[in-house]
């Protein structure tokens, strides 16, 4: 399936002063971090919500999966809450994706923004129900820290109703690996979640997409392993291009004489595609950059510079 034949479902924009529902999907929460990220929200200007349930437990879990289930579902069916921020990612959204209800959720689409192991959830929303979503920051994560939301692009995705291009020139870190110009669906999110969909009934579909691809503390073979698993699956065979993150700490060790964009090139360089490296979307040291998964977007790579813009808005006017 091509991303294009999807018919999208954009989530309405969001307002100074609304209501944003925390929820947490996958792993548990530090009351300290979460307090941090809301008060942060407060100065933004918006109103952060939460379930006192938020802080259960169950092993590594923030708490069972019914509770987190259902966490989700009452912010999407949440009149007053008009967009949902995930706390944190960790591990454990895998297990609310066979229980999803999809058209509940649909009937009652906003915002939803997150990254790392909720890459899971954004694909699954995509992919079988064609909701955008978007890949930023967390509560109890990058709001919960000085610098660590790109505010330009939270307010351009989340309620700027018009086309945008996302701030890269003055970034030194993002470079340009392979050269060439290509319009696609922007999608994807973590690499080593976006590798675990393979052989699933949520696998992802990346036929016609300009595949945003990032993690965090894995080492340059991982990161090959994982490539070469999406290329042997067909994953890469149609994309249109390919932008990476920051791939914060996948170092290589202090004895290897290699990096990772060699690594990287080496695996998709043959493509055919452009691609860039450094956009500092997901795990990242700050700044964190709100993409939107799902509308079209441009990505143009030459003379080592790298620009993406958004050609669509990803939310409907209020």
């Amino acid at each position: 399936m091509n991303a294009s034949s999807i018919s999208r479902r954009k989530p309405p924009a969001l307002r100074p002063g609304d209501t944003i529902g925390i929820v947490a999907p996958a792993s548990s929460v530090a009351r300290e971090d979460l307090d941090a990220g809301c008060e942060a929200l407060r100065r933004a200007g918006y109103r952060p919500l939460y379930s006192p349930s938020i802080f259960e437990k169950d092993l590594y879990f923030a708490g069972s999966v019914d509770r987190r289930l259902r966490e989700l579902e009452e912010m999407f069916l949440r009149d007053d809450v008009r967009a949902i921020v995930c706390a944190r990612g960790g591990y454990g959204s895998n297990y609310l994706l066979s229980r999803l209800d999809l058209t509940k959720l649909a009937a009652h689409h906003k915002i939803l923004v997150a990254y790392s192991d909720l890459t899971a959830l954004q694909t699954r929303l995509f992919d079988a129900a064609g909701l955008i979503t978007f890949h930023g920051p967390m509560v109890a994560k990058d709001w919960a820290h000085d610098g660590g939301v790109d505010l330009f692009s939270w307010q351009s995705a989340l309620s700027k109703t018009a086309p945008w291009e996302i701030k890269l020139a003055a970034s030194p870190a993002v470079v340009g690996l392979v050269e060439g110009e290509a319009e696609g669906t922007l999608y994807g999110g973590c690499l080593s979640i976006l590798a675990a969909s393979l052989g699933t009934p949520y696998e992802i579909k990346t036929d016609d997409t300009i595949l945003f691809v990032e993690d965090v503390a894995e080492p340059p073979y991982r990161i090959d392993r994982m490539l070469m698993q999406l290329k042997l699956a067909g994953k890469l065979d149609h994309v249109r291009g390919l932008v990476f993150g920051e791939m914060r700490d996948c170092l290589p060790a202090a004895s290897q004489k290699y990096n990772l964009p060699q690594v990287i090139t080496r695996i998709v360089g043959d493509l055919g595609v452009p691609v860039a490296y450094g956009v500092t979307s997901g795990h990242v040291t700050a700044g964190n950059i709100t993409l939107p998964i799902g509308v079209r977007a441009k990505l143009d790579v030459r003379g080592g510079r790298v620009s993406l813009k958004i050609l669509e808005s990803a939310v409907a006017a209020s």
